[in-house]
């Protein structure tokens, strides 16, 4: 009987190949709202002195961001951790335990309300007070939505920051790639002891004379 492999997919960056161009940044951010999802781009550009890398979802195999989710809001499907932004209810746990900081949160707006309406049976809202965190942030009548790394589910062609990042730096990793990563570190390996060695030698404990 075979076992399915439990093995999520994931995007890695090669910060040797990545010059920090932000391409994948705009892109992940408009394909999502293409599908009318948060505009809030799913991985974020790092540097320091030398490189520069996206930093995104791991697709934890644990996902502590699943297992504190009170409305079950972030599921594994398909080889992957997914988070439904409709479930959401903006109590920012998931981005508390993720690790890796890969949770950040965007603000949403009923789509039938304007921005500047107010009725004379309630007072107008306060001006928004200056942005400091996305954690920390509490503007009236905007609700916070948790967004992290989907690998583009929706899109046929797999993530957008993949097909649009012009030196190839991003990959996406599979259980195959993995597999087939392990093994060659494991021919390598055999490769680094001389031929015919079958094991290895007991250290020599005679005292000195």
């Amino acid at each position: 009987m075979s076992v399915k492999n439990a093995m999520n997919q994931y995007v890695i960056a090669d910060p040797k190949l990545c010059i920090g161009c932000n391409t994948c940044m705009a892109s992940c951010s408009q394909e999502h709202q293409r599908h009318g999802l948060q505009s809030a781009p799913r991985l974020q550009v790092m540097r320091n002195r030398l490189d520069s890398a996206p930093v995104m979802c791991h697709q934890c195999e644990d996902a502590p961001c699943a297992q504190v989710c009170p409305v079950n809001a972030i599921t594994r499907e398909n080889d992957a951790i997914h988070l439904n932004e409709s479930l959401c209810v903006s109590c920012k746990l998931c981005g508390l335990a993720c690790p890796f900081g890969a949770i950040s949160f965007s603000g949403s707006t009923p789509l039938d309300i304007p921005r500047d309406c107010n009725t004379p049976k309630a007072l107008p809202a306060p001006q928004a007070p200056r942005a400091v965190s996305s954690f920390l942030d509490c503007v009236p009548g905007i609700r916070a939505v948790a967004v992290k790394c989907d690998l583009c589910s929706f899109s046929p062609e797999g993530p957008a920051c993949i097909k649009t990042c012009p030196t190839q730096a991003i990959r996406l990793i599979t259980a195959s790639l993995s597999e087939n990563a392990s093994q060659q570190k494991r021919l390598n390996a055999m490769n680094v002891f001389p031929a015919g060695l079958t094991s290895f030698s007991a250290p020599d404990t005679e005292a000195k004379q």
